[in-house]
């Protein structure tokens, strides 16, 4: 959400802000509104004042003896004025709160200018990738050990669904458990296990609502299946005052994630790269701002050690103004080599929103002495998507004969197993 008194200080910063996002001005329209609900707010004042001063006037009408029928009809009919300008005064903050929340966040002055995703910039690169003669891509793989079966998933729950087995569904659960403890015993997250089903308050706090309802799977009782643990995890100070001692606040959770991929159709169909479940782990920063772009890079630094420790290749970059999400300001997205596809996909994106879900969410902090409060900053980033993590394992480690190789960090996890072959 954004500060409608920054759009009135700074209407041309806003507009180009908008444009370097490639949208169209916006602050005209916002402003138009703005100025028709404050005239009412000040018609609303004044009437107010003046109601109260013909109260008096019929007080001092009766102690006297006096008749105040005049002035009580007056007054009558002013409060029946105000009464419709509180509604006119709902009714204009409603549009405008209903045209802010639907404007994406505004970029950071170093985010580079583009149109989408071939405007990136590279920032590093870690590990070379492996020459393999005949990469198989992950689905290849699964099926071929018997332990990857999309029919049973399809019968099961249709299109965009993965059944793994044996060794792959315990790779699947090491690899999350891992992810854990190197975020929880070396980095300071608190692991939280959420609710994976939220109210629309808790959707609209982290901007999933209204624009994106059509990605989300929504109950029948109303209650939305979470997209990601981002939701739940930054939701925690929703409408929460916070003291600036404790922050930053470092959470982090492994859980199903839910997306209805309505906007997704044709694109990587085959395989588990992009499905309707998966499991992610989350990594959620609640940040002062002077602490948040720091924590940003902290953020990405622990989702990197994850892709080290596995010894996969991979690239990090920062995304241009058209290619960031939503409710970010900044975005470095993660992005590990798939042989099989002999491309580089993400695998994490990690963000900075600013004050911006804080504002749809009132969630505030107080330095200490300060009677006054600020919005605090969020950050969330995957630490890392654990299916693309598993497909990722299974292409660069694959061998010559179909097996996989279980990376060395991983093999506690297997009870020392180090490698994955076909089910006999």
């Amino acid at each position: 959400m954004h500060d409608i008194r920054f759009i009135r200080e700074n209407p041309d910063a806003f507009d180009q802000a908008l444009k370097r996002r490639g949208l169209p001005a916006a602050s005209k329209d916002i402003l138009a509104i703005d100025v028709e609900r404050r005239d009412a707010q000040t018609q609303m004042q004044g009437l107010q004042a003046k109601r109260n001063d013909m109260s008096k006037q019929i007080g001092d009408a009766k102690r006297l003896g006096g008749n105040p029928t005049a002035l009580m009809h007056d007054v009558g009919v002013i409060k029946g004025q105000i009464a419709t300008l509180e509604e006119l005064d709902k009714k204009l903050a409603a549009q405008i709160e209903e045209i802010l929340a639907a404007i994406p966040n505004l970029p950071a002055a170093d985010v580079p200018d583009g149109k989408d995703e071939k405007d990136n910039k590279e920032l590093r690169k870690s590990g070379e990738p492996k020459k393999l003669a005949a990469p198989k891509q992950h689905f290849e793989l699964g099926e071929a050990l018997g332990l990857m079966d999309f029919a049973t998933a399809a019968k099961l729950s249709g299109a965009r669904f993965t059944m793994l087995k044996g060794q792959l569904a315990r790779l699947e659960r090491a690899l999350g458990n891992f992810m854990l403890d190197i975020h929880t015993k070396e980095f300071g997250y608190t692991e939280i296990s959420p609710p994976l089903m939220v109210k629309d308050e808790i959707m609209f706090g982290t901007a999933q609502l209204p624009k994106f309802a059509e990605d989300q799977f929504r109950t029948t009782t109303g209650l939305w299946l979470i997209p990601t643990a981002e939701v739940p995890l930054t939701n925690i100070v929703n409408g929460d005052i916070l003291d600036k001692e404790k922050l930053p606040l470092r959470v982090t959770a492994k859980t199903p994630c839910f997306r209805a991929e309505a906007g997704a159709a044709g694109k990587d169909t085959r395989g588990m790269l992009r499905q309707h479940q998966f499991y992610k782990v989350e990594l959620v920063s609640v940040a002062a701002p002077d602490q948040s772009e720091q924590e940003h890079e902290r953020m990405t630094q622990c989702a990197e050690t994850v892709l080290k420790r596995l010894e996969l290749p991979f690239r990090t970059i920062v995304l241009c103004t058209g290619d960031m999400g939503f409710a970010s300001r900044k975005t470095y997205d993660i992005e590990v080599w798939m042989p099989g596809q002999n491309a580089y996909r993400e695998i994490s994106s990690c963000s900075n929103c600013g004050d911006f879900q804080a504002r749809r969410m009132n969630a505030r902090f107080r330095a200490a002495g300060e009677k006054g409060t600020e919005f605090v900053h969020t950050l969330n980033g995957s630490g890392v998507a654990v299916g693309r993590c598993l497909i990722a394992i299974m292409e660069n480690y694959q061998e010559a004969d179909g097996s996989i190789t279980i990376p060395a960090a991983l093999r506690p996890y297997m009870d020392g197993a180090a490698r994955i072959e076909a089910v006999k």
